[in-house]
């Protein structure tokens, strides 16, 4: 495991974050088994065989150098009851490579109470601090007010909607990126 990576762990006034571990398996599987969380994603419900190869590739891809073109994934768990409440993650963003782009989801229970907030700003200044990344985008359909939501209070300005993708990218058109500088980001 990439050796910063391995020491890991970022704790909010609700939240600890870290990377996955083989056990984080069935319940990251579960959570993900409700169609109503991809209503704005480009995938959907997996197989369990399916989630399983991906989950393997989410542990290994922790062996990627920050030097080199990542995606990281981490579990996000509730301090209190350490119930696995989603995941937010940080990567290259495909159709801009080298840029890299936050991403996250919350479990549809845990809606509503500022945790994928809590945890995206916890990553942003991981990606920023230890990453060494100097800006970051992100990106969601425009009927996904709760994501734009959680950019603008992170302070991530409005950049394009993305026109013209082709290939495997053809699905992120119509969606709205946005793009924060690390001098603009306010822990």
């Amino acid at each position: 495991m990439n050796t910063a990576l391995s020491k890991m762990r970022l704790e909010t006034e609700r939240l600890i974050i870290r990377p996955y571990v083989e056990s984080d398996l069935m319940e990251s599987f579960e959570l993900m088994q409700d169609p109503e969380l991809f209503t704005y994603l480009p995938f959907g419900v997996m197989s369990q065989e399916s989630y399983q190869k991906l989950f393997s590739w989410l542990i290994k891809s922790y062996q990627t150098p920050f030097d080199a073109s990542f995606k990281y994934s981490f579990a996000i768990f509730k301090k209190e009851t350490g119930a696995f409440i989603g995941w937010c993650g940080v990567g290259v963003l495909d159709f801009m490579s080298p840029e890299k782009e936050l991403y996250y989801l919350i479990g549809r229970n845990d809606w509503g109470r500022g945790y994928a907030t809590e945890a995206a700003r916890a990553l942003t200044a991981y990606a920023f601090e230890v990453i060494g990344l100097e800006r970051m985008y992100a990106k969601a359909d425009p009927r996904n007010k709760g994501s734009l939501k959680i950019f603008e209070k992170l302070g991530f300005s409005f950049e394009r909607e993305l026109q013209g993708l082709s290939g495997d990218d053809e699905e992120c058109n119509g969606e709205l990126l946005y793009v924060l500088a690390k001098e603009q980001f306010e822990k």
